[in-house]
């Protein structure tokens, strides 16, 4: 018995000793806020304020040494997620999670960002201010590298951290332009559709621009000048193995003085982006004697995308622009190293990647490129089939100036300064928001436009041989869409349609009007507006299209074949106001029959794959209302039914049916209980996450949320047979910037400041956030000092 005592004594003791020392390294593997650390190549002692949440405000004596600080505090929150953002366009994601992502390192790695980068870099000015900048910030995350510990990510993955370059700050942002395109998922997926089943049904899908939708309104001051489906289904594989978010669409307006209540501008931005843990911004404020910024950083990237001082402010959304081609080619009959063009037979280019695998050996690929771009034959399996198709992107196609814009745009002094520095972002396509101290307002759609022939069109494969659907010419910036003090006093972006200055439609993948028509409802109607009041109406979640569209749709319904249940239902809906509450269970049905009728409608003759992919475009979303009021078309009859024609109305019917059954199923036979919360959910993912066992540790969420897609609140969803609407992109952050009280401006993010699940602040913002709440964007130094939670010293070496 004593003998069993001791050992039971040893192995208690042996047990504690494995409690203590994971808890000591779980503590140094949390970020550092607190203290004195060297800096090397600091010229002045800088000082790091972190608020309650987190955000650091960088004091320091001038911008050099801002930067570094930035770096450093950035890197101890946030280097996991730099490390994934970074790989991604150089192929690199297989060597950290294995052949699974073979297939999205080839598509990545044959879009050619790592080798633009490569020239960019090869022609930079490295004693230009940006480049100065830009390395200080990346000496300080190297100094963490450095002196910093690993992320817990890192050895799970077995990774060693490496230094950061010049090169990983322009793929970074490569990366961005690319999740910006919409033609990869659309173009060879509307040329299927053509090719398969003719122009009727094109005709009938909602591709083109619509002039009787709600579109963005140019305005300038005269005399004003301003500075194939297997295609598809490959780069939807590619994309959804990502394990970092991509971009979507988003929210802005700047409110002139005129409306305002304090005769102020008032700045609401909210940018979308597929939800991820850690959240894509990182918020700092940076304050030096000749700069001051409080901005939103991407991983690895030293310039803010968002930012504000008190002088102006600036905001991003999507402009949606068609800035990606594809292109037939033809190849010689008995010289496959060749394709045609207009002035004969050119040589195909060959290019050969070597991508690491973990746990595998390494994995060796060519790819040819014409002069329009890769060809993707070939690429991961991405095209079967003898004809090559080669992509046509701008972001490669001509000098890469965006590093240039984002550092004149957050150091311009005000409006003519800032329009200036707006043509170096040739992509992605970018609508620039801003509004200033001085009581300007302005929208600027930046991107590269070009002019094609007439009649033809960007949305499906061009012909690359011909010569005959290239670009005519690149518009000047003058030409593309603004609106600068309109007399409405407002500007605004949904990713809706911008009207047009240069007399041509500029093509694009528009979203559709809801969110937009809502915007100028609510801002047309109200001449006071404040901070609490913008604040209120970035969570408004009321639909300003679905009622009246549930109007139409529900005149079709034959009442005799209803219960007493359903036509008690279908008054409800006929009341609707569009509000997508927690507690409402009309949004419920109206989505469940919504997908019925897309899959009545559509699926027939598309098959289920290709079905799918459609309901992955923004092309989709346009479809939903406007497809639902054509009273006639190809695409109401069921092809499988051929001794049967129908229409509208029985597509309509048994839809409605279908969701009522469905729901039943799901939820019992109470309609009440169909209740939004219990279908609309958001979950933060983090890679990790999709190990069942890590899940709660490093996810966050899963949280029934309000909003949907397409209404202000924008939370959207993909269409699935499931019925279950797990919430994949929405606000990336809520900012209200009010010049009238500019260190009150607020904000929030959708988790936390930190990526490291050991952070007091890795989810603190979560509840928050949910519950539509904010926080003080802080600028006073006084109050900074005062309230800090922490203060961390930089000294130099």
């Amino acid at each position: 018995m004593k003998k069993l005592k001791k050992v039971l004594l040893v192995l208690a003791g042996l047990v504690l000793l494995i409690a203590i020392g994971l808890f000591l390294f779980v503590q140094s593997l949390k970020p550092d806020y607190s203290g004195k650390k060297t800096l090397p190549g600091l010229s002045n002692e800088t000082t790091v304020f972190f608020d309650q949440y987190g955000i650091p405000h960088i004091y320091a004596e001038n911008e050099a040494d801002a930067f570094r600080a930035l770096g450093y505090v950035h890197a101890q929150d946030r280097l996991w997620q730099m490390e994934l953002i970074r790989r991604v366009a150089k192929g690199k994601l297989s060597e950290v999670f294995g052949s699974d992502l073979l297939e999205t390192d080839k598509f990545f790695l044959s879009l050619g960002i790592d080798e633009h980068t490569a020239q960019t870099i090869a022609e930079l000015d490295m004693e230009s201010d940006m480049v100065k900048l830009s390395q200080a910030y990346l000496d300080g995350i190297n100094t963490f590298v450095d002196n910093g510990p690993k992320p817990v990510e890192f050895y799970l993955t077995g990774l060693e951290k490496e230094h950061f370059s010049l090169e990983d700050i322009y793929n970074t942002v490569g990366y961005m332009a690319f999740t910006f395109a919409q033609a990869h998922k659309t173009d060879p997926l509307l040329t299927n559709i053509r090719n398969q089943l003719g122009e009727e049904y094109i005709n009938d899908l909602a591709v083109y621009s619509d002039t009787s939708t709600v579109w963005i309104k140019n305005f300038r001051e005269p005399g004003v000048d301003s500075i194939s489906s297997t295609v598809t289904a490959s780069v939807f594989r590619a994309l959804d193995k990502l394990p970092i978010p991509q971009f979507e669409g988003s929210n802005s307006w700047v409110i002139a003085p005129e409306k305002t209540k304090n005769g102020k501008v008032i700045l609401a931005n909210d940018p979308h982006i597929g939800f991820a843990q850690p959240s894509v911004w990182y918020e700092a404020h940076l304050s030096t004697p000749t700069y001051e910024k409080y901005g939103y950083h991407l991983a690895g990237v030293p310039f803010p995308l968002l930012a504000h001082d008190r002088n102006l402010a600036y905001g991003l959304t999507m402009f949606q622009n068609d800035d990606l081609n594809f292109y037939g080619e033809v190849t010689h009959t008995s010289d496959s190293t060749k394709y045609k063009t207009e002035e004969g037979w050119l040589d195909y280019e060959y290019v050969t990647k070597e991508i690491k695998v973990k746990d595998a050996e390494p994995v060796s690929f060519t790819y040819k490129k014409t002069r329009h771009g890769p060809v993707l034959n070939g690429i991961a399996k991405q095209i079967t089939g003898d004809g090559p198709i080669a992509m046509d992107w701008m972001y490669t196609k001509i000098r890469n100036e965006v590093m240039h814009a984002l550092y004149g745009i957050s150091h311009a002094a005000d409006i003519n300064g800032f329009e200036e520095a707006l043509p170096k972002i040739h992509a992605p396509g970018l609508n620039v928001m801003y509004g200033d101290a001085k009581g300007n307002v302005a929208w600027w759609a930046t991107a590269k436009l070009f002019q094609m022939p007439d009649s033809v069109s960007t949305k499906f494969v061009l012909n690359g041989a011909s010569g005959e659907e290239e670009p005519i010419r690149y518009l000047d910036f003058s030409e593309n869409p603004s609106a600068i003090n309109p007399p409405w006093h407002y500007v605004y972006s949904a990713n809706n349609q911008p009207d047009s200055i240069a007399g041509m439609l500029y093509p694009g993948y528009y979203l559709p009007e809801n969110r937009a028509k809502r915007i100028v409802q609510l801002l047309d109607a109200k001449d006071d507006w404040d901070k609490e009041s913008t604040a209120e109406m970035a969570l408004d979640v009321t639909s300003s299209v679905n009622p009246d569209l549930i109007t139409e749709l529900i005149k079709l319904l034959d009442v005799s074949n209803l219960s007493e249940e359903q036509l008690i239902y279908v008054d409800s809906l006929k009341n609707w106001d569009g509000r997508y509450s927690l507690k409402s269970s009309n949004p419920t049905l109206f989505h469940r029959s919504t997908y019925h009728m897309l899959k009545n409608t559509l699926e027939d003759e598309l098959g289920e794959e290709q079905f799918n992919q459609l309901l992955s475009t923004h092309l989709l979303k346009r479809q939903i209302a406007w497809g639902a009021k054509m009273k006639s078309g190809k695409w109401w009859d069921n092809v499988n039914t051929p001794d049967i024609v129908e229409t509208r109305d029985d597509v309509v019917l048994k839809s409605f049916a279908e969701a009522w059954i469905s729901l039943t199923n799901d939820f019992g036979p109470d309609p009440s209980q169909w209740t939004w919360d219990k279908v609309h959910t958001l979950e933060h993912p983090h890679p990790f996450g999709k190990v069942e066992s890590l899940r709660k540790y490093f996810n966050v969420g899963p949280y029934p949320v309000n909003g949907s897609q397409e209404v202000i609140n924008n939370l959207t969803f993909q269409y699935d047979s499931t019925g279950y609407y797990k919430v994949s992109s929405g606000p990336s952050t809520r900012r209200i910037v009010d010049f009238s009280d500019i260190e009150n401006s607020i904000s929030i993010l959708p988790t936390g400041q930190s990526g490291n699940p050991f952070s007091k602040h890795y989810k603190d913002q979560a509840e928050l956030y949910n519950d539509g709440g904010y926080r003080k964007m802080m600028m006073n130094r006084q109050e900074i000092e005062t309230t800090a939670e922490s203060v961390l010293k930089f000294a130099k070496k």
